[in-house]
């Protein structure tokens, strides 16, 4: 009975956020999104790709060498408060939180400062050097992205802590329910159900898009919305494509937005386990391709081991196959300014030192 009050009191920390609720959840049941109590893929997406057990993957996740690196991960820290406004600039600080400068505007995406991406802090802890920053060292936010409620995206401990200094929070729909619980006032938050759109002061429009993955912070699965957002600017026009398996959804993005001048796609704690859930490389040029972009720059890698492979396979092998293809891949360092109006910026391999 012990354990079982500890469980139920563990889970009753205000970091699992909230389900959706009221006007919220009204809101919700009248999206063509959510059907049978529960979002839904475009197309049919089982977590475990069939035929996998979930115990015989964990088998192979807890045996898998070479998840975490030997030495620290190599990066670097730009100083993000002193930017030139009239840069336009991206950092990246590892899987997939990253900073941008934009026509004066700053952006932040699934920002993860607390060192772990997981509800039990000691656990699915950042490599060594891939934790260089925290909400002390970002500039005021103009705009914050959150693309889904899993811990390595939406971290409570980070958000909270930039709630006074961030204007406005664009997340899928029922995500808001999390943030205000977390002390975000309405007019901070922005909903948008795929294919919503809002725009915002200075030129800035941003659209709301399918991704194929899923949420739930605890046990309950699918009552918030997973998307990927497209930005545009006067500057140009970026995929912010959160996490997702492969599928049509990429070639409807670029038809209807094309082309990028910048996708920022996944690329990382994939398997062939959890195929439809995450892209394995070729498929994350193929989306990139579908999209029609210019460059690309692979995430959700180098700072969590949430999957088999070795830590520095996923930019090894993307690297490798894409110079069979077109498409620039940019392969910043954590904490590396990138350019973005500058397409011969040259990177090293600073996951071979």
């Amino acid at each position: 009975m012990v354990a079982v009050a500890a469980f139920v009191g563990f889970m009753q920390q205000k970091k699992f956020g909230k389900l959706p609720a009221g006007d919220r959840m009204l809101r919700i049941q009248q999206s063509p999104n959510y059907k049978d109590g529960a979002f839904q893929n475009e197309h049919h997406t089982p977590v475990m790709t069939e035929g996998v057990s979930f115990l015989s993957a964990l088998k192979e996740f807890f045996f898998a060498k070479g998840r975490t690196p030997a030495k620290g991960i190599p990066s670097m820290k730009t100083d993000l408060r002193s930017l030139d406004p009239a840069m336009d600039v991206l950092v990246w600080f590892g899987h997939s939180s990253y900073f941008m400068q934009i026509g004066g505007k700053t952006f932040l995406v699934d920002p993860v400062f607390s060192g772990s991406a997981s509800p039990v802090a000691f656990t699915t802890r950042a490599f060594a050097g891939s934790d260089r920053y925290s909400t002390a060292d970002l500039p005021y936010i103009d705009v914050l992205f959150i693309t889904h409620d899993h811990w390595d995206h939406l971290d409570f401990e980070t958000v909270t802590a930039l709630r006074t200094k961030t204007s406005q929070v664009i997340c899928p729909l029922g995500v808001g329910e999390h943030l205000m619980y977390w002390g975000f006032g309405s007019e901070q938050v922005i909903e948008l159900d795929w294919h919503d759109s809002v725009s915002l002061k200075d030129g800035i429009s941003v659209y709301a898009k399918p991704a194929r993955h899923f949420s739930g912070r605890g046990f309950t699965r699918n009552q918030s919305l997973w998307a990927s957002f497209v930005l545009q600017t006067p500057q140009g026009k970026i995929f912010i494509g959160g996490d997702s398996g492969y599928d049509t959804h990429f070639a409807a993005i670029g038809n209807e937005f094309g082309p990028f001048d910048l996708a920022i796609l996944e690329n990382g704690q994939y398997d062939k386990s959890w195929k439809y859930i995450h892209m394995m490389p070729a498929e994350v040029l193929q989306a990139a391709c579908d999209l029609k972009a210019k460059r690309i720059l692979p995430v959700h890698s180098s700072k969590f081991a949430l999957a088999n492979h070795a830590w520095d396979t996923p930019l090894k092998t993307i690297t490798a196959i894409s110079e069979q293809n077109r498409i620039g891949v940019v392969t910043p360092m954590i904490g590396e300014a990138v350019l973005l109006n500058e397409t011969s910026q040259i990177f090293s391999k600073w996951w071979e030192k």
